[in-house]
């Protein structure tokens, strides 16, 4: 089941995704920037209520939305929780009128299969400037940029 994330989901939130990070296939998120963005965060929940995935959709600017965090807990992989996840992503940035997502990714096949497209970083000249700037891996980023756009 997908929900809205509580505050006491966050040290969960963190957990999973500070395990990819460990491994650099996601970037570190501190609890503190958790519990301060935990409004943008979705719960993919199990049956006995553990957190199994998490997502967040950081809303930018001009009707542009980014998907964040997206992590699903290890051992879940390829069930579906993902691709819900960004689904619900989807259906909340349609409510708030957003057409446009996009995506700073180390796995670009999961956001090819869902439509989205490969894009040059440069084209996200606000996150690239107003955020990334402050990540350690600027100016020599890895990841991937992406972009979905809805008619």
């Amino acid at each position: 089941m997908i929900r809205k994330a509580k505050i006491s989901d966050a040290k969960k939130i963190h957990e999973l995704i500070n395990y990819y990070a460990k491994k650099e296939l996601m970037l570190y998120r501190s609890l503190n920037d958790i519990y301060e963005n935990i409004r943008d965060f979705s719960i993919y929940e199990g049956k006995k209520g553990e957190v199994l995935g998490a997502c967040a959709l950081h809303i930018g600017w001009e009707g542009m939305g980014e998907i964040r965090s997206l992590a699903v807990k290890q051992g879940y992989a390829k069930k579906g929780i993902g691709r819900s996840l960004v689904d619900g992503i989807f259906r909340e940035a349609l409510e708030f009128g957003i057409k446009t997502i996009f995506v700073l990714t180390y796995i670009p096949d999961f956001f090819k299969k869902i439509g989205f497209k490969e894009i040059d970083k440069n084209k996200l000249p606000q996150k690239v400037w107003t955020e990334c700037v402050n990540c350690p891996k600027f100016p020599d980023c890895d990841e991937t940029a992406m972009i979905y756009k809805r008619n």
